[in-house]
C-alpha cells in the first residue's frame, strides 16, 4: 500500500489543562485536516487514528468519540470522526508508538510512509513523527492540518523535524497531489 494517514490525538474533549487554548488552533486548521482526511479517503489511503486514551484501557472507540463529540469542538470532531475500516489504537503517551500496536497495524497495512497530522504539533505529532523515523518509515507531516499551543514552540518543532529527524513538511496537495492514484 505505501501510505497511511496517522491522525494524531483528534478525536478529543479538548476538555483538560490547556484545552481551550488548543480547540481555537483546532478551529483555525481544521479545514486542511478535513481536507487532508477527504483527499486521503478519495486516493484509497489507509487511516489509522491514535488518541490519547484518557487513563480509560477499556477499548471502547465508540465512547471515545463520544466523549469528543460532547466536548468544545464536537460539531468538527463529528466530521472527521473513524469510519468503518479506519483503524484506532489508543496511546498513554505523546508517540503513538510508545507501548502501542502501531507497529504491527502499519505492518498489516503495508505502510512505508507516514503522513501525519493532528494535535499538537510541537508535543504529541513531533514526539511521534521522531520514532516513526526511529521506526524506519518515511514521513511527512501535513503542518497546515496540525494544531498547536504556540506557534514559535510548532515553527521550532517543524524545524527539527525536518532539518534534524528527517521528516518532510508537505501541503496536504504536496504529500497527496490530485494525480495520485485512487
Amino acid at each position: 500500500m505505501g501510505d497511511v494517514l496517522l491522525l494524531v490525538d483528534v478525536i478529543n474533549s479538548f476538555r483538560h489543562g490547556d484545552g481551550g487554548r488548543l480547540a481555537v488552533s483546532f478551529r483555525q486548521r481544521f479545514p486542511a485536516l478535513r481536507e487532508l482526511l477527504e483527499l486521503a479517503r478519495r486516493h484509497g489511503v489507509a487511516v489509522v487514528y491514535a488518541n490519547d486514551n484518557w487513563g480509560v484501557w477499556d477499548s471502547d472507540v465508540r465512547r471515545l468519540v463520544d466523549d469528543a463529540l460532547n466536548g468544545l469542538a464536537g460539531d468538527l470532531v463529528a466530521e472527521i470522526a473513524p469510519r468503518e475500516g479506519d483503524r484506532v489504537i489508543v496511546k498513554p503517551r505523546y508517540s503513538a508508538f510508545k507501548a502501542t500496536p502501531i507497529e504491527l497495524v502499519l505492518r498489516e497495512l503495508g505502510a512505508t510512509r507516514l503522513l501525519l497530522a493532528g494535535t499538537a504539533t510541537e508535543m504529541c505529532v513531533m514526539q511521534t513523527a521522531i520514532d516513526a523515523r526511529d521506526a524506519g518509515y518515511k514521513v511527512s507531516v501535513i503542518a497546515e492540518a496540525c494544531s498547536s499551543l504556540d506557534e514559535r514552540d510548532e515553527r521550532l518543532a517543524l524545524d527539527y523535524l525536518e532539518r534534524i529527524a528527517g521528516a518532510r513538511i508537505h501541503s496536504a496537495a504536496e504529500a497527496l497531489p490530485s494525480s495520485a492514484a485512487a
